[in-house]
């Protein structure tokens, strides 16, 4: 409802404006229709004049510019506006509009606000429109502007007092007001494009910068400038002749410096301004000053000030120079430094020229009255015999100023004398704690102290050094190993530097240990035999004077020779030798030898004869070494025999380098000293064998030798069963070497070859070789095996036979696992990728279930440790389906039970709609009939079956499945019996039932009521259906019939044939109307062949 409301609101308002539209288009017409007749009345609308309210049109972003736009006498009009002949809109947010659009205010953003602003009227209720306004041109710039500063004076420094300005300039647009800013503080009375400091001091050094403003719009700050205030420097006056205290006649100059360009100087004498000075020149402004012939008018202090004239800038004063001058040239006085005359060449002597007065000198020498070159107020030198004579000096400053001679001094030069070096002690050799002197002497003089060096090092006194009162003699109490150099000695004289040349050398030597007393026999043999002769030396190499002594077990033997011999040992002759030697008569040293035993064996000796390597077992081409040894003695020479044969060998060794077959033997040897000629008796035999190397046996390990890739080898060398070889392997002729890439390996002694993961880097044929760990025996290579690498790995082929893609169950299917490459393999099977125990390369399933349906598929393995895996076979897919079975139905009907005695029995197979064959089979065996063998249908007469046997039957056919399951066993014993009396009983029940039920209903109808007091109460004969229905236990009369144990009999028949009618029998009947049903009591059994009831 409130929907139909304001539709018709709506409408009602549509109609409204309509009609007022039509009077208003009404109005116009009628104006329009008037307009000729008033036209002398009516005036063209007025032109807007537009004009500008801010000072200015060019602006910069953020600025703001407000244009009018007016009628002259007249408010009654609204106005819009255009830039560049573009309506401008209120909704643009550069702009904004006052209530009738008068005012309009521009907000620069960017240079698009740029452009030609005009505006027009339309009146506010004749809807009159004007002409376009006069046009003003907006200029926008893009960027904010820089001011531009500048000063009058652009001085590094500026000076106390001095003026400057700065001047700011905007060079775009106009209506500035600037701002001044002092280290970053604003200037507040500053507003002007200038700013002047009149006066400078110190506080205005800094920095200053500006920036322009207008309205609140302002401008970037400009470059900074710094203003640095200094104080006039002081000028610094210095004296360019090198001296200040001058003599007459002699010239001065000034210099005055300060740091910049543009100065001028004025000159001051005592503080005094020079121009007032009479003696000295007029006034100037260079920075050099100059006296060029001074005399005792020119004392005084200068100093000087420097000036700049353009900026009116003026220094203080400089420091002061004073100038001294003096009447009279002085004399030189000459110093002589030592003062002694007498001096020795080498020693040095300094003279000196000293003049007291001022500085600046310049000397000149003379020797013997002739002048020398040097010039310096002090001379030294070290004297020579030309040194010798008079010395004198002079002195001279500039080309005005010179000094008398001084007085001579005398200086007397001589050689400096050699000393003498000269050894007490008889020998320069010595031992330690033997005693050693010696003394240094001078000719010319006794004052002379001595100093002593060894090895260019002077030698100092101690507990062992000493020395006399003037160090002339020098004694070493105990030698020692530091004491043994060059010694040498030099005088000097005491007081004085005056030293000598060193004296020639002494070179002492001393042992570093007592002598060593070496006593030697010859020949060296320690254990001698009777007969033979010995000689025993005393030596010692070092020094000389010494005499022997001689000692046997201690005692002196009396001889004094350096040698001592024994012509011809006997057993008595065996002992310790020894000897001594001694040297020296005051202090007497002695020193022994080591003893020297000497034994002497009474019995002839027998060698003993060693084998090396000592190895019965010998192969052809080994070294073989014998050593012949006599134990306890030496000096022996050899002879060795083989099977009794001399052999041309004296050595104690006899080595066979490279041993054959024909090395084998009995080796013996004896021995015979070169020196004395005593022999010994033989060795005894040792036998040698030498057998050739065998050669080692390769076999292979792995079964096979065509492998896969990532398959394991192994193969084997071996060397008649004696693990004391080592081997090397080989592969197409090149040794065999464990590498990343060929993934092998070895066992310790390199007998096993082990491939872990073969590649075609393995492929090729392998050999070995073998080598005895302790001995350099190597074997020839062993026959070759030849190891073959697949490229890929081998592929698995699944078969199914018979190949049918359905299977039914109680086919046999046999699955095969095919591999075409190499052997060894043994098989793994997987149903659905679970594995099966199956062990050969076929599966077979004698007897298909639907379980057994499913994905197979197989793959090879082989090897025992590593395990080589095939890729796995194709997926083949096995479905099973039940096999149908045959059901045999009689086809004999109830109606036929009285009228014949055969019973006709028929095969079908269950849910199968094909064409089939059948075998009939009787106590299950074949009925060979030719009539029934493949017929569907068989007859059961008493003349054919007079047993009343099972009957069972099978489909069979062409196609598949090509036979069908057998039939369950059909029982026709005492079949027709039981019908015909069970189709007896239940007509005579049926009938009864009848009867009873009329007669129940006639004597209703027929009896007479009784009264109601009387009335019997009715009991209810039979069951309603509504009681039948609605009760679980109701009682069927025909059930209790059936089942009714006297109604069984004859028990022998039912026991014949093996049924129990009972409610839930089946009946086999074919008819449609004499099926059966079956009660779902699940305490029932089935019973093929029995009774069943009819269907209710």
């Amino acid at each position: 409802m409130q929907l139909i409301k304001v539709f018709s609101v709506i409408y009602l308002t549509a109609v409204c404006a309509a009609q007022v539209a039509d009077e208003y288009d009404d109005v116009t017409s009628t104006f329009k229709d008037m307009a000729p007749t008033t036209q002398p009345m009516t005036t063209a609308p007025p032109v807007p004049f537009l004009q500008k309210q801010s000072a200015w049109l060019d602006v910069f972003p953020s600025e703001k510019v407000v244009l009018n736009c007016s009628v002259a006498g007249s408010s009654d009009w609204a106005f819009t506006w255009s830039r560049s002949g573009q309506d401008m809109q209120a909704s643009d947010p550069s702009v904004s509009l006052s209530a009738e659009g008068s005012l309009l205010t521009v907000t620069a953003e960017a240079q698009t606000s740029s452009g030609s602003y005009s505006c027009k009227g339309r009146h506010k209720t004749k809807g009159v429109t004007t002409a376009e306004s006069n046009k003003l041109e907006l200029k926008v710039y893009p960027n904010v502007p820089k001011p531009i500063l500048r000063r009058t004076l652009n001085y590094p420094e500026m000076f106390p007092k001095e003026s400057i300005t700065f001047n700011c300039t905007v060079d775009v647009s106009s209506g500035w007001e600037y701002l001044w800013y002092f280290n970053g503080a604003k200037i507040p009375p500053a507003s002007s494009d200038s700013f002047t400091i009149a006066s400078i001091d110190h506080p205005n050094s800094g920095e200053y910068h500006c920036k322009a403003k207008r309205g609140s719009f302002n401008t970037d700050d400009s470059e900074k400038t710094t203003l640095k205030v200094s104080d006039p420097p002081n000028p610094s006056l210095s004296l360019l002749t090198p001296w200040k205290d001058v003599f007459e006649n002699e010239t001065v100059d000034f210099e005055c410096k300060v740091d910049g360009p543009d100065w001028t100087f004025t000159w001051y004498k005592n503080q005094v301004h020079i121009n007032v000075d009479p003696y000295l020149p007029s006034d100037r402004e260079e920075p050099y000053f100059n006296i060029t012939s001074i005399t005792q008018d020119y004392k005084g202090g200068y100093s000087c000030k420097a000036h700049l004239e353009r900026r009116g800038v003026s220094s203080g004063f400089s420091n002061t120079v004073d100038v001294e001058v003096y009447d009279d040239t002085p004399k030189p006085t000459l110093s002589k430094n030592p003062a002694f005359n007498l001096m020795y060449v080498g020693e040095t002597v300094n003279f000196t020229c000293n003049v007291d007065v001022s500085s600046g000198w310049k000397y000149q020498w003379y020797k013997d009255g002739q002048a020398l070159h040097e010039t310096s107020r002090t001379i030294s030198f070290r004297l020579d015999l030309s040194n010798g004579g008079e010395y004198s000096c002079a002195a001279s400053r500039g080309d005005a100023t010179y000094t008398n001679v001084s007085k001579v001094k005398q200086q007397d030069v001589l050689e400096i004398p050699v000393p003498s070096l000269k050894k007490s002690t008889p020998w320069s050799d010595v031992f330690p704690d033997e005693s050693v002197k010696f003394s240094c002497e001078m000719k010319d003089s006794s004052d002379w102290i001595y100093t002593w060096y060894r090895d260019g090092q002077e030698v100092q006194a101690d507990g062992v050094v000493s020395f006399d009162s003037s160090r002339a003699t020098l004694s070493i109490n105990s030698a020692s190993p530091v004491h043994a150099g060059q010694y040498t000695c030099m005088g000097s004289l005491n007081g004085r530097s005056v030293s000598s040349r060193k004296s020639s050398g002494f070179n002492l030597t001393v042992h570093d240990k007592k002598p060593s007393v070496t006593l030697t026999q010859d020949p060296e043999y320690k254990v001698m035999f009777p007969g033979e002769s010995v000689s025993f030396s005393c030596n010692i190499k070092v020094s000389s004077g010494w005499k022997y002594q001689w000692y046997k077990d201690g005692k002196h033997l009396g001889h004094s020779k350096k040698t001592y011999p024994v012509k011809s040992i006997e057993t008595t002759s065996g002992g310790l030798y020894k000897c001594e030697v001694q040297r020296g008569t005051d202090e007497v040293v002695t020193y022994s030898s080591q003893p020297i035993p000497l034994k002497v064996e009474g019995n002839k000796p027998k060698p003993s004869m060693t084998q090396h390597p000592n190895i019965d077992k010998l192969y052809a081409g080994e070294p073989v070494s014998f050593e012949c040894q006599v134990e306890h003695s030496s000096g022996w020479e050899y002879s060795w025999y083989k099977d009794g044969n001399p052999l041309p060998v004296t050595s104690k060794t006899y080595s066979i380098n490279d041993a054959k077959l024909s090395s084998s033997g009995t080796y013996k040897c004896m021995a015979k000293r070169n020196k004395t000629m005593y022999d010994t008796e033989d060795s005894d035999g040792r036998l040698l064998t030498i057998s050739e190397i065998p050669v080692p046996s390769l076999k292979k390990v792995t079964e096979w030798l065509d492998v896969f890739p990532t398959e394991s080898v192994t193969l084997s060398c071996v060397m008649d069963g004696s693990s004391d070889w080592k081997y090397t392997w080989y592969k197409d002729g090149q040794e065999v070497q464990k590498t990343p890439d060929n993934a092998l390996s070895f066992d310790r002694d390199a007998s096993r070859l082990n491939i872990t993961s073969a590649s075609s880097l393995n492929r090729g044929q392998y050999n070995c070789s073998a080598k005895l760990k302790s001995r350099s025996v190597s074997s020839t290579l062993s026959s070759g095996l030849t190891l073959s690498v697949y490229d890929t790995t081998p592929r698995v082929m699944l078969m199914q036979n018979p190949s049918h893609d359905v299977m039914h169950t109680g086919d046999k299917v046999t699955f095969s696992c095919h591999i075409n490459v190499s052997t060894g393999w043994k098989y793994l099977w997987f149903k659905d990728d679970i594995p099966l125990a199956e062990p050969g390369a076929n599966h077979s399933i004698t007897s298909v279930l639907t379980k057994n349906a499913g994905s197979y598929k197989c793959q090879t393995k082989r090897g025992n440790t590593g395990v080589f895996h095939s890729s796995q076979s194709q997926v083949v897919k096995l479905t099973v389906e039940e096999r149908p079975k045959a059901e045999i139905i009689l086809l004999t009907g109830w109606s036929e039970v009285f009228s014949t005695d055969t019973l006709l029995l028929n095969c079908g197979v269950q849910n199968s709609q094909d064409s089939w064959n059948y075998t009939w089979y009787k106590a299950d065996q074949p009925i060979k009939e030719q009539a029934s063998e493949q017929s569907q249908t068989h007859k059961v007469t008493p003349q054919n079956d007079p047993d009343q046997s099972e009957y069972t039957c099978e489909g069979k056919r062409i196609g598949r499945p090509s036979y069908s399951k057998i039939s369950d066993h059909y029982k026709t014993k005492n079949l027709l019996l039981k019908r015909r009396i069970l189709l007896s009983i239940s007509g005579c029940i049926f009938f009864g039932i009848i009867f009873v039920f009329l007669g129940c209903i006639i004597l209703r109808v027929t009896r007479k009521p009784a009264a109601d007091e009387y009335k019997p109460e009715e009991a209810e004969l039979f069951a309603r259906m509504d009681q039948i229905k609605d009760s679980d236990d109701a009682p069927c009369p025909l059930v209790q019939y059936i089942t009714d144990a006297t109604l069984n009999a004859p028990p022998k028949e039912g026991d014949e044939n093996g049924m129990i009618c009972s409610e839930t029998t089946p009946l086999p009947i074919t008819p449609q109307e004499d099926q059966v049903v079956t009660t779902e009591s699940p305490d029932e059994a089935d019973n093929n062949g029995g009774l069943v009831s009819f269907k209710q």
